[in-house]
């Protein structure tokens, strides 16, 4: 019994030290200062016509293709994926 004891105490003590260590990150756009990530991409979500109100037109932009429709906008830095009329991801250029 006193082997079963020790074993939870130990496992105990051993949760609240990870509990100790663990960090959350709040994510939530509402903590988002602006409509770019610290790159200077567009975030996630936004629509086209708020990426462009923010970046310009694009140099060059792709016809949506695939179902769903991605369409795809270059700048001089960085390329804009959208679903529909929203931005998927951006990737900067090398």
């Amino acid at each position: 019994m006193a082997k079963l004891g020790a074993t939870i105490l130990i496992a105990l003590s051993l949760g609240l030290a990870a509990n100790a260590e663990s960090q959350n990150l709040d994510m939530s756009a509402s903590d988002r200062s602006s409509s770019f990530d610290q790159a200077g991409k567009p975030t996630r979500g936004m629509t086209q016509a708020s990426v462009e109100a923010n970046f310009g037109s694009p140099q060059n932009s792709r016809a949506a293709v695939g179902d769903p429709p991605i369409t795809r906008w270059e700048y001089a830095d960085f390329v804009v994926f959208f679903e529909f009329d929203k931005v998927i991801h951006a990737v900067t250029k090398r």
